[in-house]
């Protein structure tokens, strides 16, 4: 995409770092932030009037499994980091140079690499090549790394690079084929359950090995009462700590399945309301750094099936924007509070500058309406699978306009 012509937005609402909107403009030159607030537009801008809408900075979904550009926009998305699970894995840096330029010419791309070959959780992968090439972080993908050593391997490495470590919270030796937390209703449903405390016993030990190293190491999922305590006191000790969770877990506990109804299959699977209840002070107190989508449609032959043999995963791009300004209507949070896990976290992650309306920032921008209701409908998504929890349900926040570096973005 070409640079766009010098924009000026005016008469919007602008959501700023820690603070209430006020009324004001923006105006972007060269695809950047150029001035906030009280400023006026230029010979040649090009002139849009908000009339009183949001104008907050486009999302960054830290944690993709699918390109599907016309959601993504939908959901207000300008920024997707890739996870490395594809068809063809990104552990070579020509797969992550050429995920990196798949966006073009209206969606940013940032691939994460895989951290080990193939994902086998055994062999480091190529990482200082394809951060070259264009990688932003390192993930452990679907699967946790089993082996301590190659972990602790990982995170030296990782540190010496500069790069985060996206993990994935499960102890494979206790979840094994599980599809369902270990509870009432996994039994009830005769499901093939794990303990939660799998997530726990995973992060600990990764907690471990990234004060170990010296790492950053960022948990994509974090879903349950004894994870996100030892995140909280990770924290309070200094270690270089983040956490990211889905709108899944904060809005359904395990009653969802009750129907084995397979579009609430995912990975991690859905936890006990008291887990969920927990999920949403985290979000509160700032233990919880992120709200990703984790869009992760799956085709009809995927989840027509048993419920524990369908494949986890949700298309989550088009609901994100608006099941987290849900919890801004709720009290939970600040809308300031919601950009920050929607964009300005995600974006320092992966040190990117965007995310935040501030002079100098690429004009990633969206254009909102927080009131406008809708219904999620399966049928009708724009994802390439309707595969959503949340379907038939009504919720509010629509985008009504989107650019990216400053140029207009078809909706």
């Amino acid at each position: 995409m070409s640079v766009a012509p010098p924009l000026f937005i005016q008469n919007a609402r602008l959501v700023r770092p820690g603070a209430e909107p006020s009324l004001g403009a923006l105006r972007a030159v060269d695809g950047r932030i150029a001035a906030l607030g009280d400023c006026t537009a230029q010979a040649g801008d090009a002139v849009i009037d908000a009339k009183g809408a949001l104008l907050a900075p486009g999302l960054v979904d830290l944690g993709v499994f699918a390109i599907d550009k016309s959601a993504l926009h939908f959901g207000g998305i300008t920024r997707a980091a890739l996870m490395p699970d594809q068809g063809v894995v990104l552990d070579k840096p020509s797969a992550v140079r050429f995920a990196a330029q798949s966006g073009k010419p209206d969606l940013w791309v940032h691939p994460l690499a895989a951290a080990t070959r193939d994902l086998a959780g055994c062999e480091m992968a190529e990482l200082a090549l394809m951060r070259d090439a264009g990688a932003r972080a390192v993930a452990t993908g679907r699967r946790w790394i089993a082996d301590s050593g190659t972990m602790l391997r990982l995170l030296s490495y990782c540190a010496m690079l500069d790069l985060v470590v996206v993990a994935h919270a499960e102890d494979a030796g206790l979840t094994g084929a599980a599809v369902a937390s270990a509870g009432e209703m996994a039994t009830r449903l005769g499901l093939p359950s794990a303990p939660a405390e799998a997530e726990a016993l995973a992060i600990a030990r990764d907690l471990a090995l990234a004060e170990l190293a010296g790492a950053a190491i960022h948990f994509r999922q974090v879903t349950t009462q004894r994870g996100l305590d030892l995140i909280r006191a990770a924290k309070a000790r200094g270690i270089r700590v983040t956490a990211g969770v889905t709108p899944a877990h904060f809005m359904l506990s395990d009653s969802a399945i009750g129907d084995f109804r397979t579009f609430t299959r995912l990975s991690p699977p859905l936890r006990s309301e008291a887990d969920r209840h927990a999920v949403l002070a985290a979000l509160a107190d700032g233990t919880i750094d992120v709200v990703a989508s984790g869009h992760d449609p799956r085709r009809p032959e995927d989840k027509r099936l048993p419920f524990a043999d369908a494949e986890p995963g949700m298309a989550g791009a088009e609901t994100l924007l608006a099941l987290t300004l849900g919890l801004v209507r709720d009290g939970v949070f600040s809308l300031a509070r919601a950009f920050e896990l929607l964009a300005t976290n995600p974006a320092r992650l992966l040190k990117v500058d965007a995310g935040s309306l501030e002079v100098g920032m690429q004009a990633d921008l969206a254009l909102i309406d927080p009131d406008k209701p809708w219904v999620v409908d399966s049928d009708k998504m724009a994802a390439s699978a309707g595969n959503t929890p949340f379907d038939k349900q009504g919720v509010q926040s629509r985008v009504l306009a989107l650019w990216k570096g400053g140029a207009p973005i078809a909706l």
